[in-house]
Order: C-alpha cells, then sequence, then structure tokens
C-alpha cells in the first residue's frame, strides 16, 4: 500500500499526539513521585470532611481520602500537603496545576466536567442540597419559603438549584451569598437570612458551629443531587486511574470485610480470591496502575476501608452523627458500589 506525503504528515502527526499523550499520561504520578507528596486541595474548613484540629492536622473524609491516594502512591498516608480553597479557587488551582487532586466536597455535574478540562473519578458520597430553619418558625418545607431570605455560599451549584426549583413553583425568595461556609453560618446566626441552604452534609457540619445547634433543624426536604467526590485534570489517564480505584479499594474493602484491624492476617491468609486480588496477593493490579503491588493493602493499613473512615469523620463515631442512608453499600440498602478488582 501507498501513502502519499499528505498521508504521511497526517501519520506524523497522529504519532506526535500519541507521544504527547502517553507522556502527559504519567506526568502527574511522575511528578508526585519525584516530590515524594501528594497535593492535595480541600475546604477551607469543613467539619467531617476537611478541617484542620487544634494542632493543625487535617482531618475529614476528604482528608482520608487524600491519605488514601497518597498510601497507594508513595506507601505513606502521611506524605500529603493540604491547601485549604474556597469555592472560587478550587478549580482554578487544579487547572493551573497548584494541586494534584482537588478532594472538597464538589459535586459532580456535566458542566464541570466537560467545559473546564478536569474529570470527576469517583463519588464518595451521595448528598442533596436541602434547608436549616430555627425550630421556633414551625416551618416543616420550602412551600412555606414564599418571602424569606436564604443565606446561600457563591460559587456553588447551590444558587441554580434555587434558581430552578423556586419559580418554577411561584415561590419567590430572596438570597444573600457568602463567599465561605463559616461566613454563611455567621450570617445565618445574626439573623441576616431566615435560611441556610448547602448540602445536608454541609448543613450538618455547619450545625454545629452555632451557639444554640439544639435550636435549629434540617428539613427532610431534598431539592438536587449532588454526589461528591474528588476531581482531577484531563489528559492524564493513568493519574485519573489510581485516584478512581484508591477509592474503589477502599469500597471493596469494606464489602469484602477487611479492615484496619485484620488487613494483615487477610494478606497472609485470604478468605477468598477476591481478597487476594485485593491486597496484592494474586494478580498485577498495582503494576497495572503504575504503583506498587500493595498499593491496596497501604491504603487498608493506613487509613481504612469506606465504612471505618466514614464512622470516623461523619457517621457514629464522630459528633456529625450522620447515617450511612444512600451511601450504605449497594447490599445493605444504599447505593455505594464499586467495580471489582480482577
Amino acid at each position: 500500500m501507498r501513502y502519499n506525503n499528505k498521508t504521511l504528515l497526517s501519520f506524523s502527526a497522529a504519532a506526535l499526539c500519541v507521544g504527547m499523550i502517553s507522556s502527559a499520561s504519567a506526568a502527574t504520578l511522575d511528578e508526585v513521585k519525584e516530590r515524594g507528596e501528594l497535593r492535595c486541595g480541600v475546604n477551607v474548613g469543613l467539619s467531617g470532611f476537611s478541617s484542620p484540629d487544634q494542632e493543625g492536622t487535617w482531618q475529614g473524609l476528604d482528608v482520608e481520602t487524600c491519605r488514601g491516594i497518597a498510601a497507594a502512591v508513595l506507601g505513606d498516608a502521611d506524605a500529603v500537603s493540604f491547601t485549604p480553597l474556597t469555592a472560587k479557587e478550587r478549580f482554578t488551582a487544579l487547572q493551573s496545576g497548584e494541586i494534584d487532586v482537588l478532594s472538597r466536597n464538589t459535586t459532580w455535574t456535566a458542566t464541570r466536567d466537560n467545559s473546564l478540562g478536569l474529570n470527576f473519578t469517583a463519588t464518595t458520597f451521595y448528598d442533596g442540597q436541602g434547608f436549616m430553619v430555627a425550630k421556633d418558625l414551625g416551618i416543616e418545607g420550602p412551600e412555606q419559603f414564599d418571602g424569606a431570605s436564604i443565606c446561600i455560599q457563591s460559587g456553588t451549584t447551590h444558587e441554580l438549584n434555587l434558581a430552578d426549583y423556586f419559580p418554577s413553583r411561584g415561590i419567590d425568595i430572596q438570597t444573600v451569598t457568602f463567599d465561605t461556609p463559616d461566613q454563611t453560618a455567621q450570617g445565618f446566626a445574626s439573623g441576616r437570612c431566615d435560611i441556610l441552604t448547602s448540602d445536608t452534609s454541609q448543613l450538618s457540619a455547619l450545625r454545629l458551629q452555632l451557639p444554640e445547634p439544639d435550636s435549629v433543624e434540617i428539613l427532610e426536604t431534598l431539592i438536587s443531587k449532588e454526589p461528591l467526590g474528588p476531581v482531577v485534570r484531563q489528559g492524564d489517564d493513568q493519574w485519573l486511574d489510581i485516584v478512581q480505584w484508591s477509592i474503589f479499594a477502599m469500597i471493596n474493602a469494606e464489602e469484602l470485610g477487611v479492615n484496619r484491624d485484620n488487613v494483615d492476617d487477610m494478606q497472609a491468609n485470604p478468605s477468598n480470591p477476591q481478597v487476594a486480588r485485593l491486597l496484592g496477593v494474586d494478580g498485577n493490579y498495582g503494576e497495572q496502575l503504575g504503583v506498587d503491588k500493595d498499593w491496596s493493602y497501604q491504603i487498608i493499613k493506613q487509613v481504612g476501608n469506606y465504612g471505618e473512615v466514614f464512622a470516623s469523620t461523619v457517621g457514629t463515631d464522630s459528633p456529625m452523627q450522620i447515617s450511612r442512608g444512600v451511601n450504605a453499600l449497594w447490599d445493605e440498602g444504599g447505593i455505594l458500589y464499586a467495580p471489582p478488582i480482577r
């Protein structure tokens, strides 16, 4: 078969593109390994998800997700630096390369996934937008919001959700916007508005910051779907896979009954082939990702399975006391589901 110069030029350009993609695909992994540290963007302070304790140590569900990624890539869950970001700053920080992964209670939407040069990896918390009101107002649902003012954080999906929900129902509201969750909660506490809106997980955290937490309640009505999870840059498929499968490993570990306490015994004597594959006893799944063979063992040993992390950060072992609900495993009444390692 003969090729003309134009065809050869096209092949050369295609080969060049493939080379560029191949080079880019390993860029983040190589940079993280060379640096010896994962750079993770988190919320400026949201209890249960990402906030520093009194000693300045970052804690929360989003924080533990980053620690799990660091354990998989570097073998050290503590090899992470955390960059606190507002809602307005978060995407720019990731796009510019200031951070390697954004793990900041961020909702997965079509626009964010398709137009910002970013990729969402997996959902770590299924949420929905709700409302917090003072109990003494006697409000039972959004149908009673006509004429009310609502405190809301700018730069979030919540603004669009309000615009979708209330005008179509003939309910007139006024919004009062703030830059951070803390400012939003303070505005609500000081009487700047009648109602505070956010994801219910964030409302649960902000409620604990109020002077009188027992004087308010979170209504049962949700007006949106808010799947929250980590985000990475597009054009780096290997890094996308690493972040994604680090999360999947934690979910699979819970399903298979592998936790921080028994992971050593499970690795030495796998109870079934699925556990053997999960813990690197069988197969070359770490090699496929570009990390060590025991990548998932390190995640579980140093950070825990998904259920352990959920309980300690936002669940029954935390001040948040959020029930698993839809975030329970698929075989326990929830929708949490991870592809199998095989």
